[in-house]
């Protein structure tokens, strides 16, 4: 997120402000109610220590953990108000935050809480001077960023990092899985680019690959019948890195990026894993791959060679497994 100043006037940005507010009706509806902060409490070592002992009351290790890294943190699944998975912050990492690091700011995310998000607001379920003690408490818990480092630092650092991803795989494997961004291939959308409900990673997206043919993404959840519960360890690693299925057939390089995914650890690779058999089981009967027609592979093939064409991926909204057909009406390319 860029900063603005100097870059928009302020006439403008006052006419964005009142452009993004027309998004939600909430601000034609609703008048904004002022947080009336009290005096701020000095940060001290009494102070940080008693917003330690708030913070374990308040139950904030439930999900940043205790010691605010998220490591033991018992609070899964957290989804914000649209059903999207999301993620409590490490608060070891202040540069993350939203709404600034600074202690009284801080203490305003602890008065009103994040709308759309599970984060509450404990204006009501605490003191005020509990809250600003908190602030002080996470302010404490910063530590330095890499970019800081020297390399030295940087070798302990990254050593405890995988020592504490040992300790947790499934948590690991699915920081690996929202990275490399498996869910955009593997959960299915509908013509608007949202994700269909009840089919998170179960596959059916439908992608084109011009020349070589039509492939859908597979079902990566537990069912035992369409996707990998009864596939081993094993299987699934040699999937996602030599690009070698389970029935013995190879994939092409792309779009399934496993000879990229080949550079994981195997501590990564066994976290990915850990991270994908705790995918609740949804049935969907992944077609296999469908080869092109003589006549539209040589067109394809015209087209590129003598025509120099770069054809992209095409893919097909809407869901190629039980649950649809892609090539209904009501599916759109995108």
């Amino acid at each position: 997120m860029l900063a603005w100043k100097g870059i928009l006037s302020e006439a403008q940005m006052r006419a964005l402000v009142v452009y993004v507010k027309g998004f939600s009706p909430r601000f034609a509806s609703e008048r904004p109610v002022p947080v009336a902060a009290t005096r701020q409490v000095a940060s001290s070592p009494e102070s940080i220590e008693k917003g330690r002992a708030a913070y374990d009351a308040l139950a904030c290790g439930a999900c940043h953990g205790e010691g605010g890294t998220g490591a033991d943190a018992v609070a899964g699944g957290l989804k914000d108000d649209w059903g999207n998975d999301v993620y409590a912050p490490n608060l070891t990492e202040p540069w993350s935050f939203r709404g600034g690091r600074t202690a009284a700011e801080i203490y305003l995310r602890l008065r009103t809480g994040i709308n759309g998000t599970p984060m509450p607001s404990f204006a009501d379920t605490a003191k005020d001077e509990d809250l600003w003690n908190v602030a002080n408490y996470v302010v404490s818990l910063a530590r330095k960023p890499v970019w800081e480092m020297t390399a030295d630092e940087l070798k302990a650092h990254y050593a405890s990092q995988t020592k504490k991803d040992a300790a947790s795989p499934v948590q690991r494997g699915r920081s690996l899985v929202n990275t490399m961004a498996c869910a955009h291939c593997h959960t299915p959308v509908d013509r608007e680019g949202r994700a269909l409900p009840g089919l998170s990673f179960a596959g059916g997206m439908k992608m084109r690959l011009v020349v070589w043919g039509e492939v859908v993404s597979a079902n990566l959840t537990s069912d035992n019948e369409t996707g990998l519960g009864r596939y081993g360890d094993d299987d699934i690693k040699r999937a996602f890195t030599r690009g070698i299925k389970h029935d013995g057939s190879r994939m092409l390089p792309f779009p399934m990026g496993w000879a990229a995914y080949a550079n994981l650890t195997p501590q990564d690779q066994d976290a990915v894993v850990a991270y994908l058999r705790t995918l609740p089981a949804v049935k969907n009967q992944i077609p296999p791959p469908a080869r092109l027609g003589l006549v539209d592979f040589l067109s394809a093939k015209f087209q590129m060679l003598l025509g120099g064409k770069d054809f992209p991926i095409v893919v097909f909204a809407g869901n190629a497994g039980s649950a649809g057909n892609p090539s209904s009406p009501a599916a759109a390319q995108h």
